[in-house]
């Protein structure tokens, strides 16, 4: 199985917490930080940690950075630097870049520039960002113990137009579907917007749609395997 390949840009503390819990994972994870000690500290822990300065476009293109899987940008004390990195990796055409913000302001500036994917360290911690990145279906887990969560995760393909009857989550898969979240077209204003809501507790002959988010209670590993028999 080929290993998922992640470049983690900026090792303080936050940073180093999420490339520790995706090496924990067994992704193939890559550093780069502009402070030598950083690097050394995490030399042992990943695949390479490296010394640069990622503002600098050629010195991420001599670490072949357009060849991972995703990227993530945790860059706490610079905003220009953050900035800067995260225009080379959109230049490269990272498949996925999350970037760390620090308060509305620098979402917004985020936001402005494309990217989709925002951190803020205050609501959310390395594991879950991690996991969000090894698997990209599960948008948040609320860890419980005992190896259980709550996990929203995109509702799969072959889910799509059947009723929950039929996906049989719980005989099927020992996971039990909480509610589901959906996208509806609403008028506000005049205008045509798209608004998300809580559908309740469903039904047995309610259908899942394409946009869904489904949200289960069960063990981490009962949820992967029902992504990986859907997707």
């Amino acid at each position: 199985m080929i290993k998922s390949r992640f470049a983690v840009f900026g090792t303080g503390r936050y940073g180093t917490q999420i490339a520790l819990s995706l090496a924990k994972r067994g992704a193939e994870v890559f550093t780069f930080d502009s402070k030598p000690e950083r690097a050394e500290n995490l030399k042992d822990e990943v695949a390479l940690a490296v010394t640069l300065d990622a503002t600098d476009k050629k010195a991420i293109l001599g670490q072949n950075v357009q060849d991972m899987d995703a990227a993530v940008v945790a860059i706490g004390e610079n905003f220009e630097a953050t900035v800067l990195t995260t225009l080379n990796l959109l230049d490269l055409g990272i498949p996925r870049i999350i970037v760390r913000a620090n308060d509305a302001n620098q979402q917004r500036i985020l936001s402005s520039l494309g990217v989709e994917e925002i951190l803020s360290p205050e609501s959310e911690v390395a594991s879950v960002v991690s996991e969000r990145l090894i698997n990209p279906s599960i948008m948040g887990f609320l860890q419980l113990p005992d190896e259980y969560e709550i996990a929203e995760i995109k509702a799969p393909r072959n889910c799509w137009g059947r009723s929950l009857r039929e996906i049989s989550l719980g005989s099927k898969y020992e996971l039990r579907l909480i509610t589901i979240r959906r996208e509806f077209e609403e008028e506000e204003n005049g205008q045509k917007t798209i608004n998300e809501h809580i559908i309740g507790v469903p039904q047995p002959d309610t259908k899942i749609r394409e946009t869904d988010t489904l949200v289960v209670f069960g063990s981490l590993k009962s949820v992967k395997k029902f992504l990986e028999i859907n997707e």
